[in-house]
């Protein structure tokens, strides 16, 4: 069955065998996450070299995404490891605890933000572990933060930290950030998401350093802003403006705005996204039960189908492939939930073109291929692409025609991998239009994806190889000669 919408996996210790990981992209994974929070930056270039030999063993290419650590505010570490806070306890955050090698114990722990006493304030709610534990201070004396638990469990070492509404001053890249993305441009990565971003200026700081450390590569990535911060949700259209898609990052942001506010968020985010053409990622928790379990929820079957209807370019998957014990079948169930979900997609496609301005002729190429492959009923619609531009606007609209994105370019066919409804495939441009013609539907026939007699509408730019030129439609007869 036919799935438009793409699969993020992350991979870890539970997949990073050559065969797993195999069988994983064989399943249905479209784009690999590589989560920098974890491990050292040999091991993510070890990872991306795995990817890549994996992806060549399936015969496609799968993209490939850094997705940078940012300014996790984090306790330090125990004597013991964790701790059991009881509700009514007093406990403090000491910014200078650990400074000299003290460890944490029931009374105190250390901080690795050590500006945090300066944003907090007496009766603040600083909400630890992604919400499990609630702290409300009581007073700020110098570098420590005395606190109430109010609501106790279990904390472990290096456990985050947010405020309730949002507010802490981190910036959003920290020097590590900064050497892991120049680990991430060596070995090439397609997508850079970037974590806890509060404005468009910290997606433009980001794209620079990206583009300066893939410099010697001529490699520049895409940019996902995760949308994590209370903060992100005023300026979300700037920070769109800024990037080329969003991750809507359910855990840290429900920690912020509070957990009833996120399924709203996400629906505004991805349509917000679609409107500006970027991208959107629906991640956290999706299929959380997976982690230990065979099978998932019905609940979490639900989410997965839900983002689908919202219009969600991609699902991810976290701990559940990272380090769960049923990678494989993590992966499976998502594409079968994500192919079921679309079968039962409202095609509204008509009211998009109310109202619509163009002021670009590959733009307007893109739409009038749409309205054409909508009124025709046609099979498949064909872009011959160099940068992936009217493939990725083509997909912003609800249309069950699949999109082939056919480009001369390796780098355009990675990016592809996570737009939606978009399969894209290598097709050197050359020789005219005739002879690519004949080439693209020659590629579709092999695929399986038409058949002789089928219609097609194919777009390209006159000349063949130019990026940004396409400025020609065609509706084709598979098989039918062309005449020049």
């Amino acid at each position: 069955m036919y799935r438009g919408t793409k699969i993020v996996a992350t991979i870890g210790p539970a997949s990073t065998d050559f065969d797993i990981l195999v069988k994983m992209i064989r399943a249905g994974v479209d784009v690999v996450r590589l989560n920098f929070s974890h491990g050292k930056a040999q091991d993510h270039i070890d990872r991306a070299t795995l990817v890549r030999r994996a992806a060549a063993e399936c015969g496609r290419e799968v993209a490939i995404m850094a997705d940078m650590q940012g300014p996790k505010i984090r306790v330090g570490k125990f004597e013991n490891g964790k701790i059991e806070l009881v509700n009514g306890d007093k406990f403090i955050l000491d910014a200078k605890w650990g400074e000299n090698g003290e460890l944490g114990n029931q009374e105190r722990v250390g901080l690795d933000y050590k500006a945090l006493p300066r944003d907090v304030r007496p009766g603040d709610k600083l909400l630890l572990n992604d919400g499990l534990i609630v702290l409300i201070v009581d007073k700020v004396v110098g570098h420590e933060i005395c606190t109430t638990v109010k609501v106790g469990g279990e904390l472990s070492n290096n456990k985050g930290i947010n405020r309730q509404g949002g507010g802490l001053t981190a910036p959003a890249l920290t020097a590590k950030d900064m050497e892991d993305i120049k680990t991430a441009m060596s070995f090439q990565a397609d997508y850079l998401a970037i974590s806890f971003p509060k404005s468009a200026t910290d997606m433009e700081m980001a794209r620079q350093l990206a583009n300066i450390a893939g410099e010697p590569y001529h490699h520049k990535p895409l940019m996902i802003a995760k949308i994590e911060r209370a903060e992100a949700i005023p300026v979300l259209q700037e920070i769109l403006d800024a990037s080329d898609g969003i991750m809507v990052a359910r855990g840290d942001l429900a920690v912020e705005v509070g957990n009833a506010a996120v399924p709203a968020l996400q629906k505004r985010m991805i349509r917000m996204a679609r409107a500006s053409n970027k991208l959107a990622i629906t991640a956290t928790q999706m299929m959380e039960s997976m982690i230990v379990n065979a099978v998932p929820t019905r609940a979490e079957v639900s989410d997965v189908a839900n983002a689908v209807l919202d219009g969600t370019d991609a699902v991810m998957t976290s701990a559940e492939t990272a380090s769960g014990k049923y990678p494989i079948e993590t992966v499976e169930m998502m594409a079968a939930v994500c192919a079921e979900a679309e079968q039962s997609e409202y095609n509204k496609l008509d009211a998009d073109f109310l109202n619509v301005e163009f002021t670009r002729i590959d733009q307007s190429i893109a739409y009038a291929t749409l309205f054409t492959a909508h009124h025709l009923e046609v099979k498949a619609i064909v872009a011959l692409t160099e940068s992936g531009s009217t493939a990725l606007w083509m997909s912003r609209h609800s249309i069950d025609t699949p999109i082939f994105a056919l480009t001369p370019s390796q780098t355009t066919q990675r990016k592809a991998s996570l737009y939606r409804n978009v399969r894209a495939f290598h097709l050197l441009q050359e020789g005219g239009s005739h002879a690519v013609l004949r080439k693209a539907e020659e590629l579709l026939i092999k695929e399986g994806m038409v058949r002789p007699g089928d219609t097609i509408v194919v777009t390209w730019g006159s000349p063949m190889g130019e990026a940004g030129g396409t400025n020609a439609l065609k509706i084709v007869r598979v098989g039918e000669t062309y005449k020049e």
